[in-house]
């Protein structure tokens, strides 16, 4: 409670009070301001990342489709051995999709690994690289936000990046009080004010520098207004409560429940392999779910229970033990989709990124 209080208070002494709202003027006339202000607290404090090292349009494609819907801090182990493996994009074009998938294999959201996978072919086919946001779009897996990222990163097109991390600055900075039902309907909104901020001379930069306060300082919660480069034009922190800014309407969260088996067999575990046309996890291995089986665990043979969230679902997964049995055995045998794979050779295969860590800890506690 203490230390509570002393984060408020050294916000009062630096945030201006709120009778100053309406005496300062509206951020697109301090736009020369806002971008000098931005500009030079990116250059002297942006992280030190592998895309930025030697920076390449390469690089630039593949950080951003691993960076959807990820952090950096999951995504930089990633990046490295994608580069090591597949270091420009004749590479990754003439790469197997199981190979691409495997490399991918615990960053979820596989759609954007096979999407890259196609966007690399087209690119390799090209004379030259797309350099519009426009042509860029046409490519598989490149939508408003990464087109105008490529571009302007790679090829100082202006265009301006709207994400998660811009719509909260964005609406902080003009305490607009518009609800939003989700996070697409508030980066439309927001896109004509970031197209009229940015830094024309360097969009880049502008952009990466917004990304960067987003992520480091204009946090979700709990932002570090004291230290924000931009605080003077910020009219949410002159009101005293930057956290309610952008308002989007809360996600109704539906709880499921899923039943997963541990069957193994002389050195061997039973796992379903999605179809490769599955709109989800093509190609990828997971434990089978007990009711595909015709398996009804016992409360006895419970191994391990994990929660998980995804989009607006809250899951939680139930796994059991449970023996070949007679009739098991005859429906593995007729199943396309069941597959025997020895413990040995889990990692040839490409596992979806929860049941990867959820067989790890199941070997180690059952010492197989």
């Amino acid at each position: 409670m203490h230390a509570k209080k002393t984060q408020l208070h050294s916000r009062r002494i630096l945030v201006p009070a709120r009778s100053s709202v309406a005496k300062q003027p509206p951020i697109t006339a301090q736009r020369a301001d806002f971008q000098q202000a931005l500009l030079a607290w990116y250059h002297a404090n942006q992280r030190t990342l592998p895309w930025r090292e030697a920076p390449s349009l390469y690089k630039t494609v593949v950080s951003e489709l691993m960076l959807q819907q990820t952090q950096v801090k999951t995504v930089l182990p990633y990046f490295a051995r994608w580069q090591a493996e597949l270091p420009d994009f004749a590479a990754l074009a003439a790469a197997s999709e199981e190979r691409v998938l495997k490399l991918w294999e615990g960053l979820g959201y596989y759609s954007r690994a096979r999407n890259l996978h196609k966007l690399a072919k087209a690119v390799a086919a090209l004379p030259e690289p797309p350099r519009t946001p426009e042509a860029w779009r046409e490519l598989p897996g490149v939508g408003p936000y990464t087109a105008a990222a490529i571009t302007s990163i790679a090829f100082a097109a202006p265009a301006a990046c709207v994400d998660g991390n811009v719509v909260r600055i964005l609406a902080r900075l003009t305490a607009d009080a518009t609800e939003f039902r989700d996070s697409a309907s508030a980066a439309k909104y927001f896109t004509p004010l970031a197209t009229d901020l940015l830094t024309i001379t360097a969009p880049g930069d502008h952009n990466q520098a917004m990304m960067e306060l987003g992520a480091t300082v204009c946090h979700r919660q709990t932002p570090l207004c004291t230290v924000c480069p931009v605080l003077a034009f910020c009219a949410a922190a002159r009101s005293g409560e930057p956290e309610n800014f952008p308002r989007l309407a809360a996600k109704k969260i539906e709880q499921r429940q899923v039943v997963r088996v541990w069957c193994e067999h002389d050195g061997q575990i039973l796992l379903h392999r999605a179809h490769a046309s599955a709109r989800r996890l093509a190609g990828q291995h997971e434990l089978p779910e007990a009711s595909a089986l015709g398996v009804k665990p016992t409360a006895h043979d419970l191994l391990l229970t994990k929660r998980r969230a995804i989009t607006r679902y809250q899951i939680t997964e139930s796994i059991y033990r449970t023996n070949l049995t007679p009739a098991l055995k005859n429906l593995i045998a007729k199943s396309d989709s069941l597959a025997w794979v020895q413990l040995d050779h889990l990692d040839r295969i490409t596992l979806s990124g929860p049941h990867k860590r959820w067989i790890q800890a199941l070997r180690a506690q059952l010492k197989v």
